[in-house]
């Protein structure tokens, strides 16, 4: 076993440690104090129940994290990629083909070692709290169409890239980065048309009063909007949301039929005030092109390993390989992405306060401020999380940062 097997080890391990501790920062935080400007978010039994389904899915979390961690450490020491390798390679000997069957069996199999996990957290925890609407059909469903998704659309990008490496050798890191920028491009304008309707019934908001207000709040700031639509996310769960998606032409804003349901007209305008506010300060275009430039250093640095055999041995292979280069370039390269990914947390968290400011700019603050509390409310969501905690994972700023931003004069 080389260096780089201890490493990786390393790597996995301290991940674990770190990731745990902050659970356990934040799982003490439970019990503190609710802020006064938040006070009104829960009553007594709702606070109990909020309580509840934050130390259930703590344990549970704990207990997931705890098996993922055993189940990689001992795929990798007890020789499994070599057994999924020697699998594929015994079905056939293009390099394409032995990577997409290798790729295929881990992750189909991973999703399925981890299914009763994902069973449980939807039909016990999200049932025992009142918010699931799954059902079992739907469930299994969704894990089919996800695998064939995966096949059509990871699977083709994973066979363009490996035949860009055939033909040019290291320099395949361009065309694949040129690859997954269009693809990138193309899923922002394109998601909630091509993808969305595979899981989701999306229907043209009604005309009607709603409607309404949200065109004439649109005119007034000069945002070009024909594309209003409603999400059955009710479906699945009791959770509401909103989300902008696209550019140009192709910009559209969804709504989630239980958002409809769960606010009031005004406070649907002013989280769509929010959204819009991502848009005009050039959120969107921001997160699109630093998702784009992130790929490129990925791939450039991939291309100073996907050639040493080092890599591909560190896990355990006897044949070096493209598809075993990237699981181990994919485990080192992780820190690096904790990294990258503080960072677009940080952003991203900024943004979220300068989305917030537009809507009190351009529209009012108040309904904004109630309706993320009911959201909270609805979702059972943390009042106190730990600040460490906040740092390393959030990628909205709290609840009690959001509201005292936008009661600032």
């Amino acid at each position: 076993m080389n260096t780089l097997f201890y490493i990786i080890i390393l790597i996995l391990v301290l991940q674990f440690v770190i990731e745990t501790v902050l659970d356990y920062l934040n799982a003490k935080r439970y019990g503190d104090p609710v802020p006064d400007e938040l006070n009104d978010v829960f009553n007594a039994e709702e606070y109990e129940k909020s309580q509840a389904y934050k130390k259930t899915n703590y344990s549970f979390g704990l207990l997931t994290s705890t098996f993922s961690l055993l189940l990689t450490l001992g795929f990798l020491i007890l020789g499994g990629f070599e057994w999924v390798d020697q699998i594929a390679r015994s079905i056939t000997d293009n390099p394409i083909v032995t990577a997409l069957l290798f790729f295929g069996i881990i992750i189909i199999g991973s999703d399925i070692v981890t299914l009763p996990y994902s069973y449980y957290s939807t039909f016990v925890i999200e049932e025992k709290f009142g918010f699931n609407k799954t059902t079992r059909g739907t469930f299994f469903m969704d894990k089919l169409k996800g695998w064939g998704m995966m096949a059509v659309v990871g699977g083709g990008l994973l066979a363009l890239i490996i035949w860009f490496f055939e033909w040019t050798g290291s320099n395949f890191w361009l065309y694949a980065w040129a690859l997954v920028a269009v693809f990138t491009v193309i899923m922002n304008l394109f998601y909630s048309k091509l993808i969305v309707p595979l899981f989701n019934k999306l229907t043209p908001l009604e005309a009607g009063g709603l409607k309404t207000k949200i065109e004439n709040y649109a005119e007034n700031v000069g945002f070009e909007l024909q594309n209003i639509f409603v999400i059955d996310g009710s479906k699945r769960s009791t959770k509401a949301n909103a989300y902008f998606s696209g550019f140009g032409k192709e910009k559209r804003i969804t709504l989630y039929d239980t958002l409809i349901n769960d606010l009031e007209e005004e406070e649907i305008v002013a989280v769509l005030a929010h959204e819009v506010g991502h848009y005009k300060r050039k959120h969107i275009v921001f997160n699109l092109a630093a998702s784009i430039l992130l790929t490129g250093l990925t791939l450039f640095l991939l291309s100073f390993f996907i050639n040493n055999p080092e890599v591909s041995l560190a896990i355990g292979v006897s044949q070096p390989s493209f598809h075993t280069a990237l699981i181990g370039f994919g485990i080192l390269y992780s820190p690096i992405s904790e990294v990258t990914g503080l960072l677009m947390n940080h952003l991203s968290r900024k943004f979220e306060y300068q989305a917030d400011d537009f809507a009190k700019n351009t529209y009012v603050a108040s309904p904004l401020i109630t309706s993320l509390k009911k959201l909270s409310k609805d979702s059972l969501s943390n009042l106190t999380p730990h600040p460490a905690y906040v740092f390393m994972h959030y990628s909205h700023p709290p609840l009690i940062a959001r509201i005292r931003n936008l009661k600032k004069v």
